[in-house]
């Protein structure tokens, strides 16, 4: 079977970017994967495109917006995929699967939000779309995952003070990251205290606690095997899994992040790894209680005592497995649509070492996590540098 392989990405700065439409935003992302990885855009046979929406534009039918990019890619194939906040994933894996079905050789993958022309509840109504409708309709996603924190925290004491370092840890990573949305580093003090600038928005997550709402894209393209020749550098999929839990809250085991934990596992077992052989992890942290109930889900410490994870180092920068070095979706910011091709495009600039003041020194495995609901859709990736001869 064909496999597919990452040569080329694109990304937008993240923030409230003003004077920047949706079309103006998969342009400019698509533009410059292209470019990056030197394909024109007549060669590319299919275009796929994440994007949430849920009415924060208006803009309802982006696939074809990208055409608008240049007169090469008129009457190419493009499609947009939904899946939540794991839109750009959905994309991302849609495209791979057109490779490895032979049905193309050249795929381009767009991410992409425009979120900041709506208040925020204006967000909040329409993020509230991803949830179930029938008992949790008109319930806010940092509700959703305040009910999280609480159940983990009535079985696990109090963990505020692990929130507060996971904010603190992602806002100073984003320090490093010239496209995140936040260049503001929040210490400690700042997280761990309820404030006028950092109240409580769902007991007991604070504003600190939660991803920013923010507009931006990301773009990848990709290629099947038998193009590899062409290009000076390529990463490559050790490993993609996707795997969607039951979409009522009352139906899963909320201490237990079943769903993401199923697709870490999977994944692992694809690549042939444990968790032991990643270099570094782009995770899911939409909000500070998803990033702490992630680093049990991946392995990295047993189930109620995620807080090992980063009270030892052992997820920060200068750690043995950093988590979120981009800054996360906490401070990176998180554009609905566009965050799972972020992720994909921060973690194989991480492998051909063009991270800038984010690099790892000698990364050579990483992980993508990206989740669509309250843990709903859950996509993991283990990426890899590929070997090229031009």
């Amino acid at each position: 079977m064909p496999e597919a392989h990452i040569v080329g990405w694109g990304h937008t700065k993240f923030g409230k970017l003003a004077g920047q439409s949706l079309e103006d935003l998969i342009v400019a992302a698509a533009s410059e994967a292209i470019d990056h990885a030197g394909v024109a855009p007549s060669e590319i046979d299919g275009i796929w495109i994440g994007h949430f929406n849920s009415g924060m534009v208006s803009d309802g039918f982006p696939a074809s917006l990208a055409l608008q990019m240049h007169d090469g890619l008129r009457f190419t194939p493009a499609t947009r995929c939904e899946n939540a906040c794991a839109s750009g994933s959905a994309a991302i894996y849609s495209g791979r699967d057109a490779i490895r079905a032979g049905s193309a050789k050249t795929v381009l993958v767009i991410g992409v939000e425009k979120m900041t022309d709506l208040d925020t509840a204006g967000v909040t109504q329409a993020l509230s779309g991803a949830s179930y409708q029938r008992d949790e309709a008109g319930v806010s996603f940092p509700e959703l995952f305040a009910r999280f924190a609480r159940a983990y925290f009535q079985t696990n004491g109090d963990q505020s003070d692990v929130l507060a370092r996971i904010a603190a840890k992602n806002h100073a990573n984003a320090m490093n990251n010239p496209l995140a949305h936040l260049h503001k580093p929040l210490d400690l003090t700042f997280c761990a205290t309820e404030s006028p600038k950092n109240p409580v928005i769902a007991a007991p997550l604070k504003v600190s606690d939660c991803s920013l709402i923010s507009d931006g894209a990301a773009a990848i393209v990709m290629v099947s095997d038998d193009r590899l020749g062409d290009f000076d550098r390529a990463v490559g999929f050790r490993a993609a899994v996707q795997v969607n839990d039951f979409l009522p809250m009352v139906r899963r085991n909320l201490l237990a992040f079943e769903g993401p934990a199923q697709a870490f596992g999977r994944a692992y077992e694809a690549a042939g790894i444990t968790v032991d052989d990643l270099d570094f992890a782009e995770v899911h942290d939409c909000f500070t209680i998803a990033e702490l109930l992630v680093y049990e889900a991946m392995g990295l410490a047993p189930q109620g005592r995620g807080r090992d994870a980063i009270e030892s180092g052992l997820v920060l920068a200068d750690g043995r497995l950093p988590v979120n070095l981009s800054g996360g979706l906490k401070a990176k910011g998180h554009p609905v649509g566009a965050t799972g091709v972020s992720m994909h495009v921060l973690t194989a600039r991480q492998l051909v070492g063009e991270a800038g003041d984010m690099q790892k020194p000698d990364a050579a495995l990483g992980c993508v996590f990206n989740m669509g609901g309250s843990g709903v859709a859950n996509y993991c990736s283990i990426l890899e540098p590929v070997k090229v001869s031009a």
